[in-house]
């Protein structure tokens, strides 16, 4: 999201949109966030978590912490005014302002506390730090002043909920040359699967990887690009994508195996 008078960095699960890619000449800001996904369930209508956020320049660091509801669609992060998911209602945190001193961690606070009424779902926030200070832009004749803004993600989960994933397709997006794999979570829980994959045709295998862990929100779809590292596009032709999802409990995940055909179309 670009305005004319501010540039917005995110910094969610499987979405960076950086200010060196259109503004070459700015340096990215020296600050270290952790996490950038914070999932928990609530207990007795309570959950809370910690947000670390560390000064690795050599200037003094200075924002203002806010919250706003999100989803994602089927092509990554998207802000929202209002949703039926929103948890800034039931959220609190602390500081809302930071001073952090080169070399210094700070650390953010929260809390949601769900009334007895509130309804058994899945409820989220993204969880903004934005740099007090813009930083001019000069544009052709135009300056802009640049605040750039990091944000976590935050899924507090409220009763017995569950992700339910469905493989539907894959396709090949010739302007972009890469896999795109539809996934539909029919589920009340947002799951993070990881994707090892494999691409293979009748010589045998062509390329393979592990996509790193994508959002796929409770109850949308997401249009996933398999990432493939090779030098040169893959040929046009007949292929098997086979693969699974993996998400969950590390140490009892969920799997979900696909097998997939695939046409790659000629040039």
């Amino acid at each position: 999201m670009i305005k004319l008078k501010e540039k917005i960095i995110y910094a969610a699960t499987s979405l960076t949109l950086s200010a060196l890619c259109l503004f070459p000449g700015i340096a990215q800001a020296q600050i270290k966030i952790s996490p950038l996904t914070i999932e928990t369930k609530a207990e007795r209508g309570q959950a809370t978590g910690v947000i670390e956020i560390t000064n690795t320049s050599n200037k003094t660091f200075r924002a203002r912490v806010y919250p706003a509801p999100f989803t994602y669609n089927e092509n990554g992060f998207e802000e929202l005014e209002s949703s039926p998911q929103d948890l800034t209602p039931f959220l609190t945190f602390s500081p809302r302002e930071l001073v952090i001193e080169p070399g210094q961690t700070r650390r953010i606070r929260l809390a949601s506390r769900f009334l007895p009424s509130t309804e058994t779902g899945e409820y989220r926030a993204v969880i903004y730090t934005e740099d007090l200070e813009a930083i001019p832009v000069q544009t052709g004749n135009v300056t802009m002043g640049i605040k750039p803004r990091l944000g976590v993600t935050v899924f507090v989960r409220n009763g017995d909920v569950a992700a339910n994933l469905v493989v539907e397709s894959a396709s090949y997006d010739p302007e972009t040359n890469q896999i795109i794999l539809q996934v539909e979570n029919s589920g009340n829980a947002t799951a993070l699967p990881k994707i090892p994959w494999s691409l293979t045709n009748s010589g045998g295998e062509v390329a393979s990887g592990n996509n790193q862990p994508v959002t796929v929100i409770a109850g949308g779809k997401r249009n996933i690009s398999i990432e493939y590292s090779g030098e040169n596009p893959i040929p046009p032709g007949e292929y098997q994508l086979t693969g699974e999802l993996v998400w969950g409990d590390a140490k009892n995940p969920n799997q979900l195996p696909f097998d997939l055909n695939l046409t790659i179309p000629g040039q």
